[in-house]
C-alpha cells in the first residue's frame, strides 16, 4: 500500500500510513492538534507578525504542546501505579464528568492559541535559533 501511495503521489504517505494503524482516538487526537495549530497560525497572521515573530509563536506553541504531553505521558505511570498495587482510582477521575473535561479542554485550546500569540515579542527583535533538519 506504501509503494502505491507514493506511486499515486500522494502528498504525506508516512500520514496516510498512521491514520491506517492507529486508533481514532489518537488519529483524532492529532487532528485536533493540527486544528489548534492552524487557529495559532491564522491569528499570528491576523496580527500582522514578521517571520520573526511567526518563529517564536511556534517555537513557544511546540514547548507548550511537548509539556503537555510530558504530563499526560506522567498521569498514564500514575494510573499504572494504581492499577499495579490494585487501589482505586479516586472517584472523581473513575467516571469524570465530561462537561468538565471539554470545559478543561477550552482553557487548555485557548492557552495553546493565545500565550504563544501574546509572547511573539517586538517585530524588530531577531528570530530565535531553528533546528537544522
Amino acid at each position: 500500500m506504501g509503494i502505491v501511495l507514493i506511486m499515486i503521489l500522494v502528498k504525506s504517505p508516512m500520514l496516510f500510513a498512521v491514520g491506517m494503524y492507529l486508533p481514532l482516538a489518537n488519529t483524532f487526537a492529532m487532528f485536533v492538534g493540527g486544528l489548534l495549530r492552524w487557529v495559532a497560525d491564522t491569528v499570528s497572521e491576523g496580527r500582522g507578525h514578521n517571520a520573526a515573530q511567526k518563529s517564536r509563536v511556534e517555537s513557544i506553541g511546540i514547548l507548550t504542546a511537548s509539556g503537555l504531553i510530558a504530563g499526560e505521558a506522567l498521569v498514564g505511570l500514575v494510573v499504572a501505579t494504581f492499577a499495579y498495587f490494585e487501589k482505586p482510582i479516586p472517584a472523581m477521575f473513575a467516571s469524570p464528568s465530561y462537561l468538565v473535561g471539554l470545559v478543561v479542554f477550552g482553557v487548555i485550546a485557548y492557552t495553546l492559541i493565545k500565550v504563544p500569540n501574546d509572547k511573539a515579542g517586538s517585530p524588530d527583535e531577531p528570530a530565535m535559533p531553528q533546528a537544522i533538519m
